[in-house]
């Protein structure tokens, strides 16, 4: 009986994988897109210099002074509009994905180091940590503007073999 279910969900799966990676990058994409929305033209937006977060600091392990007093907020909050937008279309996904990566590592280090992350509020960090490894990892998917680039260069290659020959 559980080996039907399984291969009925197995069956379903396959004819909808291309829709439900786009969902999956387009609704990750959305909810990041948000937080820097509020971070840069929400109803207190980060200045880009000498105020907010200019000091890294990382438990009682690292303090080091942010050079030309950038605001740490202010950077994480262009990473998350622009990030979420370019994900959202698919454009560059690998490289802001990892871009991604690396500041939700960089959040979850400040703001929430801990072990449990549930218990410190950093679960929303962690997630879109394993969101964007996913998406780093696996890319844009069929719908997006990364794949129609490559199908373009792929277009022009191939006219460009066929006139060589």
């Amino acid at each position: 009986m559980l080996s039907r279910l399984n291969r009925f969900a197995s069956a379903a799966t396959e004819e909808s994988r291309e829709t439900s990676w786009t969902l999956f990058r387009w609704l990750v994409a959305a909810m990041f897109l948000t937080h820097g929305y509020d971070k840069l033209l929400g109803d207190s937006p980060q200045e880009p210099v000498g105020s907010g977060m200019t000091n890294l600091n990382i438990g009682d392990l690292i303090s080091y002074p942010v050079p030309l007093d950038i605001n740490l907020l202010f950077a994480a909050g262009v990473v998350e509009l622009a990030g979420g937008v370019l994900i959202l279309i698919g454009l560059w996904t690998n490289l802001v994905s990892l871009l991604a990566l690396i500041t939700m590592t960089m959040a979850y280090l400040i703001a929430h180091l801990a072990w449990f992350p549930t218990l410190n509020g950093g679960e929303m960090a962690a997630l879109y940590w394993a969101a964007f490894l996913v998406l780093f990892t696996f890319g844009a998917g069929p719908y997006s503007v990364d794949t129609w680039l490559e199908l373009r260069r792929q277009e022009k290659r191939q006219k460009k073999m066929e006139e060589n020959t």
